[in-house]
């Protein structure tokens, strides 16, 4: 079996991770977000912050994890796999930050194909700055901006997740996938 690889994306604190915990908690298979893990990493490596000392290591470290995660979601036995965050967003990070990228990100885009796409605009109600999070939420408008354009040019179809509250938001998505 060949489950559908759902991603939920999004710039930062727009929800995804709640989205992702509501789900889990009713039953569905999810992947976390792997950058967290890898700024974890970082810092018990001594590096405060990966992504602001070496945006390419990082990004490149985020593409690994995230192909992997896409490898192991294909081999899942449940029909369906949420994930926190696809590859493509890595590439939207980079275009947000102006790093140049090697040839072989934009193939691992191209290759590795989700599902389906929902996204979580940025709403300032719900935006927290934390320990893993730099950015403010102007910058998460800016990135959110970039994601679209990212996942539009790889053609994905994007399907807007309406503001409200984390149950109503999870819902509109099984809803959507008929899966409710």
């Amino acid at each position: 079996m060949n489950p559908k690889k759902i991603v939920i994306a999004g710039g930062p604190g727009t929800g995804k991770t709640s989205i992702i915990n509501h789900l889990k908690s009713k039953g569905f298979l999810c992947y976390d977000e792997v950058s967290r893990e890898i700024t974890l990493q970082a810092r018990k490596d001594g590096i405060d912050q990966l992504f602001l000392t070496d945006p390419f290591l990082f990004s490149e470290k985020l593409l690994e994890g995230r192909t992997q995660q896409f490898k192991n979601a294909a081999k899942e036995k449940e029909s369906i796999v949420f994930l926190d965050r696809g590859l493509p967003d890595v590439l939207a990070y980079m275009d947000y930050t102006d790093e140049k990228y090697p040839k072989h990100f934009i193939e691992t885009c191209n290759i590795y194909k989700y599902d389906a796409i929902f996204v979580v605009a940025p709403w300032k109600d719900i935006f927290v700055s934390d320990n893993e999070r730099y950015e403010n939420f102007e910058q998460a408008i800016e990135i959110h901006d970039h994601l679209i354009k990212t996942y539009k040019r790889f053609g994905y179809q994007l399907i807007d997740v309406p503001i409200g509250s984390v149950k109503k938001r999870a819902d509109f998505i099984l809803e959507f996938l008929n899966l409710q």
